[in-house]
């Protein structure tokens, strides 16, 4: 009898430190969607960028992404965001789309430029670079050693080590 209170007790102090641990979570972590001037962006590629996904400069989050969506006509993705009303962007700022780490999500990084000219709400970032995409990086490598060595020709011909 004496182990089975034991072994409760033991029970109990494990539940209360993890659920200790979910509010410590919760509450540091900035999980809260930026409220602000919503601004777009047009690119070539998202892939792994997600409503939620923040809006970065130098690293310091001032927004995120509120949707994705399909332009019919061109077949770009379209990225509303949602930027601090403190932060200004100019009409050159540049957006582009950068990884966490190799594992991690992606986020969009904004240079916010130096023309006087201010981007409102309702306008897009004309400047944008598309996700890198590693998986195609890395098959480009693996496939390209396999394929020619040093890519130099094979075929034998005489154009002086060109």
């Amino acid at each position: 009898m004496n182990r089975n209170v034991i072994e409760t007790i033991m029970g109990a102090v494990v539940l209360t430190v993890a659920a200790l641990f979910l509010v410590f979570a919760y509450t540091n972590a900035d999980l809260r969607q930026v409220r602000g001037y919503q601004v777009d962006a047009r690119f070539g590629g998202v892939a792994g960028l997600n409503a939620g996904s923040d809006v970065r400069i130098t690293g310091v989050r001032v927004g995120s992404v509120t949707s994705i969506d399909l332009d019919p006509r061109t077949y770009l993705a379209v990225v509303r965001m949602s930027i601090d009303p403190s932060v200004t962007l100019t009409i050159d700022a540049s957006a582009r789309i950068a990884s966490e780490s190799l594992l991690g999500g992606r986020y969009i990084s904004i240079d916010p430029g130096g023309a006087e000219e201010i981007l409102g709400a309702g306008d897009s970032i004309q400047f944008t670079e598309p996700a890198l995409d590693i998986e195609q990086l890395l098959r480009q490598a693996v496939f390209g050693l396999q394929s020619g060595g040093d890519g130099g020709d094979v075929g034998g011909s005489d154009d002086g080590g060109w």
